[in-house]
């Protein structure tokens, strides 16, 4: 499984959006330019750590706060991801 479409479609379902994930930017700030609030953000993170068998407890608070894209969320996961997710992101 490729990292970056699961953080992408996991971003889809907390914008509650019909937005092809693909045609998200990975770049685009996940406040400023899609609308996330913070707690739609860690709903967000709690889900895509889920997806990717990452522990949300392996991020402080502020690895969390400098995630503000999808780019720095894929990022972030790979260097926890299990081996399944190997050269993703």
């Amino acid at each position: 499984m490729d990292l970056e479409v699961l953080v992408r479609d996991g971003l889809v379902r907390a914008l509650d959006s019909d937005v092809d994930p693909a045609a998200l930017d990975s770049d685009l700030d996940l406040a400023d330019d899609y609308g996330l609030t913070s707690l739609n953000k860690v709903i967000f993170l709690m889900s895509v750590c889920d997806d990717s068998q990452v522990s949300l407890a392996e991020f402080t608070e502020s690895d969390v706060a400098q995630m503000r894209t999808v780019r720095d969320v894929v990022t972030a996961l790979s260097k926890f991801a299990p081996p399944e997710f190997a050269g993703s992101g």
